[in-house]
């Protein structure tokens, strides 16, 4: 038997991987990124196929990566995490540098910035891992504490979206027997609240179909507060 609650002990930190250049750039929201040598020191992220980041890393053979503070807004998360950067631009309105190889840096919310030159790219499936080697790096705030995955999905509340590689099914989890406590359930991308002290049914209640009314977001991009 496979416990899925048994994944939500792994360690993670979470990150704004980003590629591209001055003329096209995007990024996304990853908790999959992580060192495997040490000299050279390289690094390890791993982004769905589908996710236009991929095409851009592909494209120009480059990554960066910001890591997020605790203190980072749920506004960034929304842009970054749980829309296509083929809609829009994501970059629009951050604070934007540029790398020794040419791709953007996002510095909003980061305690410190990596910057990497993709050296070997490894098909696992639904994702890329792309391994990269790093060229430079920053820290922007000594004193700020990095967020992980933990105090994201503990504290924030937030849920990891389908793209991401360590996205489990909610159906997969083994129901505790106890009441969902949660009367009110916000969308992770435009802000909307659903609650059921005012509402007519209850949040699990309702259709897989059901869609937020102000984004159009489906029922899984919504999260308990």
């Amino acid at each position: 038997m496979i416990d899925f609650e048994a994944l939500y002990r792994i360690s993670y930190g979470l990150f704004i991987v980003c590629s591209g250049d001055q003329s096209r750039g995007n990024g996304f929201i990853s908790n999959t990124v992580f060192q495997v040598t040490s000299d050279p020191a390289k690094f390890a992220a791993c982004c769905n196929k589908n996710n236009f980041t991929a095409e851009l890393i592909q494209k120009t053979g480059a990554f960066s990566v910001g890591i997020l503070s605790e203190k980072a807004s749920s506004d960034l998360f929304s842009n970054f995490g749980y829309r296509s950067g083929r809609d829009f631009d994501k970059l629009a309105g951050m604070q934007v540098s540029y790398g020794i190889t040419g791709v953007p840096i996002v510095t909003n919310e980061c305690v410190a910035f990596l910057e990497f030159k993709v050296i070997q790219t490894v098909d696992v499936g639904t994702h890329y891992l792309f391994i990269g080697e790093l060229v430079q790096s920053e820290v922007f705030d000594g004193t700020a504490q990095p967020m992980t995955y933990q105090y994201y999905r503990q504290v924030r509340k937030g849920v990891a979206p389908k793209n991401a590689p360590t996205y489990i099914d909610p159906s997969k989890i083994v129901p505790n027997n106890r009441e969902d406590p949660a009367k009110k359930f916000k969308c992770l991308v435009c802000g909307y609240i659903y609650d059921e002290s005012v509402e007519k049914v209850k949040f699990k209640d309702l259709p897989d179909t059901w869609v937020c009314p102000v984004c159009g977001s489906e029922k899984s991009e919504f999260t308990g507060i």
